[in-house]
């Protein structure tokens, strides 16, 4: 069971993402906020597995929220859901450390995938959300990739490897099903890959392994 926290501070939203999980027999909500400072406290308390927390609350907003959470239990999957899509959310989002960005005007598929995604140690932005940050990197500019390329090559050849997978948006499970490794290998290189180059998290990752060029497709 896939054990999620929901935070946002209006009542009918909460309703319609708690009815949208509630489609799927294998997620749980075990609680939910109406402020940033109590979603900190629930996600101490019950240890949830997912939280989906939005950005502009009371109190203490989702972003500041969500660092505090992962310097917490920097375990945790927190996904970011919101109306807002401009890129200065979805940057401070990726750089609090979120594992998700996904945008209530999205597909609720989206949001079942999301949550399942981060609860098996994977990351998840909505469709619309990646294309853009796709489309950043293309105009980053050449000093931005050949820094990337350079960081990626601190790693073997395995770890290279994991990193491209990691870009494409696949599961530690995925990853070891593609590689023919155990799921415990896999953890231990994405583990080594984020303490080597210094990235907060998966995101951070993806993110980097698109700059450097890793993504064949």
């Amino acid at each position: 069971m896939i054990r999620v926290l929901l935070a946002d501070d209006e009542p009918m939203i909460r309703a319609g993402v708690r009815a949208i999980l509630a489609t799927d027999p294998a997620v749980d909500v075990v609680a939910e906020a109406a402020d940033g400072r109590a979603a900190i406290d629930l996600a101490l308390a019950h240890r949830p597995d997912v939280a989906l927390v939005d950005i502009r609350m009371p109190r203490v907003d989702g972003l500041t929220a969500t660092a505090e959470m992962l310097r917490a239990r920097p375990e945790a999957g927190v996904a970011v859901l919101t109306t807002f899509g401009d890129d200065e959310y979805i940057a401070r989002a990726l750089d609090s450390g979120a594992r998700g960005f996904l945008l209530k005007s999205g597909d609720p598929r989206e949001l079942l995938a999301g949550v399942h995604a981060i609860a098996a140690g994977g990351a998840y932005l909505s469709p619309d959300i990646t294309a853009r940050v796709i489309g950043r990197l293309r105009t980053s500019g050449l000093g931005r990739a050949t820094a990337a390329h350079t960081r990626a090559q601190q790693l073997t050849e395995r770890e290279r490897e994991v990193l491209a997978l990691v870009g494409a948006g696949l599961s530690n499970a995925q990853i070891a099903r593609r590689l023919g490794l155990v799921e415990g290998t896999v953890k231990g290189h994405v583990s080594t890959i984020l303490t080597r180059l210094d990235l907060a998290n998966r995101v951070q990752a993806a993110v980097l392994a698109h700059e450097a060029g890793l993504l064949t497709d």
